[in-house]
């Protein structure tokens, strides 16, 4: 790794003389040899004043971009007042929060968790919440879905890179088959005409190769790092039919797709599914604030704070920056201009996978969009895939791709305050890379 960075650092100018042997006192390698100096809105600049238009909004979590005035103005008035204090105290911060999201979730949906410090102890808490309200222990997830990076979200993501190195998994977790409809498991024609089998056949994991206690699915309504799946009309619907029928909660990871980055506050609203449990932060701290939380129905709503409480979860900062984001999201025409400059991009898009056979397929919902690549043949690329996405810094333009680098999806992922202008920059931008990568 460190020739590897040696090497990046050689070739770019733009890296100051130091970058080398500070990054070599990682432990986790930054993963570019550009150094970042500042940011605004959407955009990214580096050390030598070099502009990228952020397609991946930070680690898709900058739902407002970089240095949000009002959430710049709730953090600092917030931290003359207060930064933290133990949760056995109210503060206004968090009394707000705790408001705004039962207001903004699903109307099922009433009690607030927010003693966890990001998605992948929201998602630890949903299930914990889900074994103690059912009395069972098994947990279903999908095939390519990314849940976080403790022991047990690890164990429950679909991915067997992500488990290879660890010896100790947790019992109990059954992955079975995503709605990918243009890479059907099941090898059906379409939506149409499958009869949701991949809802139906989960039917069978349950009966054969469960414990057969199982507390929840957990489900990402699009998923985020296995290649931006938007499922089929009638999937969530179906899916929800499910677990009501068999007694299991229903669990939406709504880290990737929730304020607003698919064009509403939440997918669970677009897709008219209540879950039993739904997770949420990432874009949730607007500009970068840490904070997570775990909104519940009445009946999961058991789990007390010595099962499942961290330090930072809860902060006082954070909360405050979480409830300007909701304002600001919440206000009229917000999620509109979401939803339209995002369908915008997809016609461009569209536009331009017609005139470059490496795009094999577009897909999304908001500003949560999906450049899908592959070879001649139409198969899956994931070398083509992150040869664009490195290049496009030569184009200013800050992309990533699913499966965490080795997939073949690229992610369109910008700050939610994109105007038409800025999608119109980024697609320019998309068109001259994919000019490039064809005359080579």
């Amino acid at each position: 790794m460190a020739d590897l960075m040696r090497a990046r650092c050689d070739a770019q100018s733009d890296v100051r003389a130091d970058a080398l042997s500070y990054a070599q006192n990682h432990l986790y390698y930054p993963v570019s040899a550009y150094e970042m100096d500042h940011g605004e809105g959407v955009h990214l600049y580096d050390t030598d004043g070099n502009e990228y238009l952020d397609c991946a909004s930070g680690t898709f979590n900058l739902s407002l971009g970089y240095g949000h005035p009002e959430v710049v103005k709730a953090m600092r008035d917030q931290v003359e007042r207060l930064v933290h204090t133990t949760s056995a105290f109210q503060t206004a911060p968090v009394n707000e929060l705790v408001r705004r999201l039962v207001e903004v979730t699903p109307p099922n949906l009433t009690k607030v968790h927010l003693k966890v410090s990001g998605g992948s102890t929201a998602n630890e808490g949903a299930v914990k919440m889900a074994q103690l309200a059912t009395g069972r222990r098994d947990v279903i997830t999908l095939f390519r879905s990314h849940h976080g990076q403790t022991m047990m979200t690890t164990t429950m993501s679909g991915e067997s890179f992500r488990k290879a190195p660890f010896p100790h998994l947790m019992p109990g977790v059954l992955q079975v088959p995503d709605p990918y409809c243009l890479r059907c498991f099941y090898r059906q024609a379409g939506p149409d005409s499958c009869g949701m089998l991949c809802v139906e056949r989960i039917n069978d994991f349950l009966d054969h190769a469960s414990s057969g206690s199982v507390a929840c699915v957990v489900v990402e309504p699009v998923s985020g790092s296995g290649g931006n799946i938007v499922p089929p009309d009638g999937y969530l619907p179906a899916l929800r039919a499910l677990c009501d029928e068999r007694g299991i909660a229903l669990v939406f990871d709504e880290i990737q797709t929730g304020i607003g980055r698919v064009g509403r506050m939440f997918a669970a609203e677009h897709y008219g599914v209540r879950p039993d449990i739904l997770t949420t932060a990432k874009g949730l701290g607007g500009s970068g604030a840490q904070i997570a939380a775990i909104v519940a129905d009445e009946r999961m709503s058991g789990l007390s704070s010595d099962h499942h409480s961290f330090t930072y979860g809860g902060n006082v900062l954070a909360a405050a920056a979480a409830a300007t984001t909701l304002d600001v999201i919440g206000r009229p025409g917000f999620l509109e201009n979401v939803r339209e400059v995002g369908a915008h991009i997809m016609e461009r898009l569209r536009a331009l996978a017609a005139a470059h056979p490496a795009v094999v397929d577009v897909r999304g919902l908001g500003l949560m969009i999906g450049i899908e690549i592959g070879d001649d043949a139409g198969r899956p690329h994931s070398e083509r895939a992150q040869a664009l996405a490195r290049r496009g810094m030569d184009h200013g333009l800050i992309l990533r791709t699913s499966r965490y680098g080795r997939g073949n999806v690229i992610k369109i992922r910008p700050p939610l305050i994109l105007t038409r202008a800025e999608a119109d920059l980024l697609c320019d931008r998309l068109e001259a890379l994919f000019a490039a990568e064809a005359a080579v």
